[in-house]
């Protein structure tokens, strides 16, 4: 980073005094003979610290460093003058529009271990006005996160509310159907049974077919041929006499030709005069 440093005097010999003592520091020096022409420098450059006489016509050093403070607040503000001049100055140094006051005759360290002190100052305000907006930035985003975050959620419930009705409202299409449905799954339990399947097969409604196995519940010759290969090959309404006595249709639905669902369905008509096919 550039130290820019700007020297205000109306006394020329002045101003090429502190040029040579404080170029060899490697700053950039801008040089001005009045406050008018210290704004017009610093409105064309970005500068760091700024060493200003007091006493100068049209402009007191006071008065330009107090403008400098309002517009450039960033910049750190030096007043070099006589004692004798410190009272009409320390309404400004109250006022925080001057950093340093320094006398002349100015002793040469000193005036350099104090800019280079100001520029360091600099440097600290303008890394944690970097550091400030980075974090505005990071908040900012933060929060776009978020929000976008909340509406995706929001989305997704949505999604999952309107799921949940829907198969609330399959379920109940299913239980009041005048079938019997039983869903099993790959490994032979019971995944799917509405209430006429929990009629004909679990007591009466008693006992309960989701998560048996389905062998264990369910009449073995409604069983026999009903895997997922068979029930590809076999397609179509089949009679089945039961061991109670009951004659029953039943088809047989082989899954995943529509969906990643693996396993067998089952739909049984314990009316052995109906010859309707559902489908759904």
């Amino acid at each position: 980073m550039d130290r820019t440093l700007l020297l205000v005097d109306d006394e020329e010999n002045i101003v090429s005094a502190l040029v040579r003592l404080l170029r060899r520091d490697g700053y950039r020096i801008l040089k001005a003979n009045s406050g008018k022409e210290g704004l017009e420098l610093l409105a064309h450059n970005k500068v760091g610290v700024i060493v200003s006489d007091q006493r100068m016509p049209e402009m007191t050093g006071a008065e330009f460093l107090s403008k400098v403070k309002a517009l450039y607040p960033d910049t750190v503000r030096i007043m070099l003058s006589g004692y004798t001049e410190l009272d009409s100055v320390s309404d400004a140094i109250n006022r925080g529009a001057i950093y340093k006051f320094l006398t002349k005759p100015w002793e040469d360290d000193l005036l350099r271990a104090n800019v280079e002190e100001s520029f360091r100052l600099h440097e600290m305000k303008m890394e944690n006005i970097r550091l400030t907006h980075q974090l505005t930035e990071a908040n900012e985003a933060l929060s776009r996160f978020n929000r976008e975050l909340e509406q995706q959620v929001e989305k997704k419930t949505s999604e999952v509310v309107r799921n949940l009705k829907i198969l609330r409202i399959s379920q109940e299409v299913l239980d009041f159907l005048p079938v019997a449905v039983v869903g099993i799954g790959d490994d032979g339990v019971i995944a799917i049974a509405n209430q006429m399947a929990h009629q004909l097969f679990g007591g009466g409604g008693e006992r309960a077919l989701l998560g048996e196995v389905a062998s264990e519940v369910m009449p073995a010759a409604l069983l026999t041929g009903v895997s997922s290969s068979q029930c590809r090959q076999n397609e179509g309404r089949k009679p089945c006499h039961l061991e109670d006595g009951r004659d029953v249709n039943y088809w047989c639905y082989s899954m995943g030709v529509f969906s990643q669902s693996k396993g067998v369905v089952l739909v049984i008509d314990h009316d052995p005069q109906s010859k309707q096919l559902l489908a759904f």
